[in-house]
């Protein structure tokens, strides 16, 4: 979506909007790092972020990564900064192309600074002297494909302190093709309104977008300050000079003061703020909560259950098997390389194969010693169901499938998992039943406003061989349970009917189709096994190969059955937690004995995996 749109909506609805900017780190962990920010600042509801661009293109590749990410893992709208400083066609070329091919449609179009050797900016050959030269070339190549934002400088800019003739340049931008002005730092907001009125009677009707810069330290405040050359009123220093080594007390300060500089922004009628984040989330967040702008509880607004991604030919994708609900990253990289994304329901509409495991960004994640450290050295059955414990009582924040805290919803049914977990049974993923929720539920709500959701009761967990067999038998008796239980050799039991999508969650919104955003589905859950399998071995290769930790998770990975219930009368809550009652994994704070098959010979469930009509519908590689 263009910023230009976004702008409009605000100024519209008169509701506040507010955007990030981040620029690339200088090293790989940095990089990771900032990822897992960035992904924690989404729940801010961020209308847009941007990232910054190195002069000459340094650090370039990793830009165009940053906006990759973005995009298409965590769903974030992303304007991409470009400038003219040691950039010739081809690499301006080079950097659109990446852009585009990410799903981005926003740049923000800058001459730039010099270069750190250089003490003057000067033109190359074959490239742009002026931000203006970069517009048209933009709009030449792509049309209306790129919003472009443009810079602007209240208070000067450090090689042209004529007011006249930055104002002249301005609109110069924006007659090229300039859409939306983002301006430099200022702590002065009588400078900056009179600054826009300028513009206006200059004829710039485009829209102005503040740039604020949240105060982390004092010395970082001056240093800043003199760096972009804008007035800090005086009654800014009387705040902040008698806290000045106390940084703590400077952020307080500074929320306070920066927010009040908002309210006045705000009240003269510009309803978008752009905070200069510095890669830290802190004290743009003390605002945001000052201003009460950040999102209740740290959830947007979500338009569907899942974080929708906005890489290319994504955004109307609106199915998704509930599989990868707490693994979102690995989700879009497993499905990067289809042709179509499912729209309306899951069909023929995407390709019909999953990604490699081997992908960059679908392994366990983190360092072995940072594992071990999180999970601990299990021991036998009950020390790994403690882990599992442990993560719904929210005491540690990602199991090796889940990536994120244990959610909101799941407190609707705690007992019950927790429960389960002592008796044995490893629970992965859950959703209780949902019937009838108002789509605004801060809980259990998606989709547009005066609308009602709904989802069927879903459980996934690990569960032994010596269980499984029992745990079918009683599936099998219950006609409002489908099932799946598939062992790492890909034994594969059902009673779904067909390989088709069962739908979990949906959604009835005024004036709309229902929405199936959510299911459950045999090629699907296949895929998802191999996943679910490859991170158990990771994380116990997190151990040393003798130990027993290693040991005990092998023999769960190689032996255990991944089980995933459905209950399809969405009027009950809890109808799948009785078909596990009096059972529990014997020995429990032992660790277990290899058992290679929980069946017995009269075990006649749909299909082993190795024949069978169902198996024919499985492309080889996902059979096993």
């Amino acid at each position: 979506m263009h910023i230009r749109d976004k702008l409009a909506e605000a100024e519209r609805t008169h509701r506040p909007m507010f955007s990030f900017e981040f620029f690339p780190p200088k090293t790989a962990q940095g990089v990771q790092n900032l990822y897992d920010r960035m992904d924690r600042m989404h729940d801010l509801g961020p209308s847009f972020i941007d990232v910054t661009w190195g002069a000459g293109g340094r650090l370039s590749h990793l830009t165009c990564e940053m906006v990759n990410v973005a995009q298409t893992v965590y769903g974030l709208e992303t304007c991409m900064h470009l400038t003219c400083t040691d950039m010739e066609k081809e690499k301006v070329d080079d950097a659109l192309k990446e852009a585009y091919k990410a799903g981005c449609t926003n740049i923000l179009a800058l001459r730039g600074d010099p270069p750190r050797e250089k003490e003057k900016w000067t033109a190359i050959e074959g490239g742009f002297r002026y931000a203006k030269d970069l517009i048209k070339y933009i709009k030449e190549k792509y049309g209306d494909h790129f919003d472009i934002g443009i810079a602007g400088y209240p208070e000067g800019c450090e090689d042209q302190q004529d007011p006249e003739i930055l104002m002249d340049h301005l609109k110069e931008k924006v007659d090229a093709g300039g859409t939306f002005i983002v301006t430099q730092m200022f702590y002065d907001v009588d400078i900056f309104l009179s600054w826009v009125a300028k513009c206006r009677a200059k004829g710039i009707k485009v829209p102005i977008v503040p740039g604020i810069m949240p105060i982390q330290t004092h010395a970082a405040f001056l240093r800043r300050a003199n760096w972009s050359n804008c007035h800090i009123p005086q009654k800014w220093s009387d705040a902040l000079d008698p806290v000045k080594n106390d940084d703590a007390a400077v952020r307080e300060v500074g929320r306070v003061l920066v927010a009040g500089m908002c309210r006045r922004i705000l009240d003269a009628g510009i309803m978008h703020l752009h905070f200069y984040t510095m890669n830290l989330a802190q004290a743009t967040r003390m605002v945001l909560e000052e201003l009460g702008l950040a999102s209740p509880d740290g959830t947007p607004s979500k338009t569907l259950p899942w974080r929708q991604s906005l890489g290319l030919n994504r955004r109307e994708e609106d199915v998704r098997p509930i599989f990868w609900k707490n693994r979102n990253k690995s989700y879009i990289v497993r499905t990067q390389d289809w042709d179509e994304f499912p729209n309306g329901r899951w069909g023929d509409s995407r390709s019909p194969a999953f990604g490699e495991l081997d992908a960059y960004g679908i392994g366990l994640k983190g360092t072995n010693e940072q594992n071990i450290k999180l999970w601990g050295e299990p021991r036998s059955i009950k020390d790994v169901a403690d882990i599992f414990i442990r993560f719904l009582h929210d005491e540690i924040k990602s199991l090796p499938w889940s990536e994120s805290p244990i959610s909101s919803e799941a407190n609707a049914i705690k007992p019950e998992l927790i429960d389960l977990n002592k008796r044995g049974f490893l629970t992965i993923n859950s959703q209780p039943s949902v019937n009838g929720a108002k789509s605004s539920d801060p809980t259990y709500g998606w989709g547009p406003r005066g609308g009602y959701v709904y989802q069927k009761a879903y459980l996934e967990l690990l569960i032994s061989p010596q269980l499984i067999s029992e745990l079918i038998a009683r599936m099998k008796k219950d006609p409002n349970i489908t099932y799946y239980a598939v062992n790492k050799a890909g034994d594969l039991r059902t009673n779904a009917a067909n390989d088709g999508p069962n739908a979990v969650t949906w959604g009835v919104f005024p004036g709309k189709e229902i929405v199936q955003p959510t299911i459950v589905e045999t090629i699907s859950f296949l895929a998802w096994k191999d996943e679910a399998f490859r991170l158990g071995s990771d994380w116990a290769r997190c151990h040393p190969v003798s130990s027993s930790s290693r040991h005990l998770i092998d023999n769960i990975m190689e032996n255990w059955y991944l089980v995933n219930i459905v209950y399809n009368d969405f009027h009950q809550t809890h109808g799948i937690f009785p078909l596990f009652n009096g059972l529990e994994v014997k020995d429990i704070n032992k660790a277990p004995e290899a058992v290679t098959n929980g069946f017995h010979d009269h075990d006649d469930n749909v299909s082993n995996g190795t024949n069978g009509s169902l198996s024919k519908a499985l492309p080889g590689r996902l059979r096993n």
